[in-house]
């Protein structure tokens, strides 16, 4: 609606996972390395965290458009799955092909696929977002698919991707084998100030507004303080507040639209 109005070629702040928005702060730069540096030097289990809407799905799907044709790639997003259907998601996810779909069946193709890999020196990796929802027994399943492995090297790598609670899930005596073999851990932490306006200006130029910024300096002390560095609510903010200036017909947009804009979200009406 307010694209036209803004002179803007896409809408610069939905909340879907979209990489080519994605805004590398210091702490996405880090954690991208250090999934990077885990996939390359093929040290099994890593572990991404974050509290919700920090951007952890965005930067897994930004390492996996960064990955070169010598990693083959599975990306399970779903969580609520039996473990059957878990096993069965990630043999489809590589592509692997099957007759029969009973468990003994895709354990000895998976491990057929991940031996035919390495012999032609490609990486495989398995990446399970949301993964603080997954129930015990599931992560003790994706644990055993670790032991799928030769003498020298992983022949999986898997990254496990959720929210603070999966870290206190983990802490549990049940999967301290797990636990263990965690070799890699980073936590998101959300943008700080500086971070924030560069966050709102990088994705308006994505987005078409060649350098303009809307957003003067009050508003963003605004979106700042109630969003706290989130960039999911970031997105929010600034959505609601582009098309309060669009109804306003104004393209300046300062704080007390940004307030206005967040009382409204809260569902505070005047």
């Amino acid at each position: 609606m307010y694209l036209p109005f803004y002179n803007l070629t896409e809408k610069p702040f939905t909340v879907t996972s979209d990489p080519s928005f994605l805004y590398l702060s210091k702490k996405h730069q880090e954690a991208i390395a250090n999934m990077q540096y885990g996939i390359e030097e093929r040290m099994g289990f890593l572990e991404v965290t974050g509290e919700i809407g920090t951007g952890k799905t965005t930067i897994c799907k930004a390492l996996l458009n960064s990955l070169d044709e010598h990693t083959k790639t599975a990306f399970i997003m779903n969580s609520n799955l039996s473990e059957i259907q878990l096993l069965q998601a990630i043999v489809q996810d590589f592509g692997i092909q099957l007759k029969n779909k009973n468990k003994i069946t895709m354990l000895n193709e998976l491990n057929r696929f991940l031996l035919e890999q390495l012999k032609h020196n490609n990486n495989v990796l398995l990446i399970v977002d949301e993964a603080q929802n997954l129930k015990p027994t599931l992560l003790e399943q994706i644990r055993l698919l670790s032991n799928m492995e030769t003498e020298k090297e992983k022949l999986l790598q898997i990254i496990l991707v959720g929210q603070p609670e999966l870290k206190q899930k983990l802490a549990s005596r049940e999967l301290a084998q797990l636990r263990q073999r965690i070799t890699i851990r980073y936590h998101i932490t959300p943008l700080d100030r500086h971070e924030t306006g560069g966050y709102i200006s990088h994705r308006l130029n994505v987005a078409g507004s060649y350098g303009n910024n809307f957003f003067n300096e009050d508003a963003m002390d605004e979106i700042y303080r109630f969003s706290r560095g989130v960039p999911r609510l970031i997105n929010i903010i600034c959505d609601k507040a582009l098309l309060a200036g669009y109804v306003g017909e104004t393209k300046t947009i300062d704080g007390d639209i940004i307030k206005k804009s967040c009382r409204e979200i809260e569902g505070i009406f005047e």
